[in-house]
C-alpha cells in the first residue's frame, strides 16, 4: 500500500487548461500512480490536468487553493476555503 500524502496547492491557468503543478520533491512523486492518466510528469513536476466540468463541479478556479491526496489509491482534490472555521 502506498504512503498516504496528502498537499496543498494553488490551481495555475497553462495555456488555458487549469492545473496543478507539483513538484516531485515534495510529494508529486509519491502521487503520480493515484494520478495517473489525467496527468503528465515533466523534470521537475507532477502535472495534474484539471477538467472544466470538475473545476465546476468544485467550484475552482485559477488561484483556488486545493488539497490533494491519494486516499485509497484515488487522486482526491478538495477546495479549500480560507474562511473555512470549521475543525
Amino acid at each position: 500500500m502506498d504512503e498516504l500524502v496528502s498537499l496543498q496547492g494553488p490551481v495555475e491557468l497553462v495555456d488555458g487548461t487549469l492545473m496543478l503543478r507539483i513538484p516531485l520533491e515534495a510529494g508529486g512523486a509519491a502521487l503520480q500512480t493515484a494520478a495517473r492518466g489525467i496527468s503528465t510528469v515533466d523534470e521537475a513536476c507532477l502535472n495534474i490536468t484539471i477538467p472544466d466540468w470538475l473545476a465546476a463541479k468544485l467550484g475552482i478556479a485559477e488561484g483556488s487553493i486545493v488539497a490533494v491526496d491519494n486516499r485509497n489509491g484515488k487522486l482526491n482534490i478538495t477546495p479549500v476555503h480560507p474562511d473555512d472555521s470549521t475543525l
